[in-house]
């Protein structure tokens, strides 16, 4: 029976994740610069040339994974940021939702793991220079309006605000990579 349409395109979705989730263990382990193509095939079990009918160059990969995360990272801090909860539960639900997706996903503690080597490095493709640049501050900036929030209904501690958004964000990322 011959595939239609929508069955060759869940395969070609499901083929492309397979890509990314490959790609991010071998990201996170190995940097980009030691990562090759042909690793990324093997680990996925294709062949190299298949691999470029979904991407042009692992520095594209790399992007997708980085914009990816953000992308996440940032739509769940504005959904946060939006409940109709008092700030002390949004930053209790924040850590909880947070430390469960250490505990229960693998890939979470890679991803944080990437970024920060992302962050850090000199030599990652540009677009994925750009996505950071643009997007690594929403996250701090969101929690620290949150706690700012918590001060001035005195249910958190007065601190400088930012100052506390870093302590979160870091331990979060600590657990995170530990766990990676």
């Amino acid at each position: 029976m011959a595939r239609n349409q929508e069955t060759n395109q869940k395969l070609k979705d499901e083929r492309r994740e397979k890509i990314l989730s490959a790609a991010l263990l071998l990201f996170a382990t190995n940097g980009l610069a030691a990562t090759k193509v042909t690793d990324i095939a093997a680990a996925v079990g294709m062949s190299q040339g298949l691999m470029y009918h979904y991407f042009n160059a692992k520095e594209e990969i790399f992007t997708e994974l980085i914009s990816g995360a953000f992308q996440r990272l940032n739509d769940a801090c504005r959904q946060l940021e939006a409940m109709p909860l008092p700030p002390l539960e949004k930053i209790r639900l924040a850590i909880s939702g947070l430390l469960q997706g250490i505990a229960e996903n693998a890939d979470y503690g890679r991803y944080h793991l990437l970024i920060a080597q992302a962050t850090v490095s000199a030599t990652i493709p540009p677009a994925a220079r750009t996505v950071i640049q643009q997007q690594n501050r929403l996250p701090y900036e969101t929690i620290a309006r949150i706690l700012r929030a918590g001060q001035a209904e005195g249910t958190i501690k007065q601190h400088d605000p930012n100052e506390l958004a870093l302590l979160f964000w870091t331990s979060i990322n600590g657990l995170a990579i530990y766990k990676a």
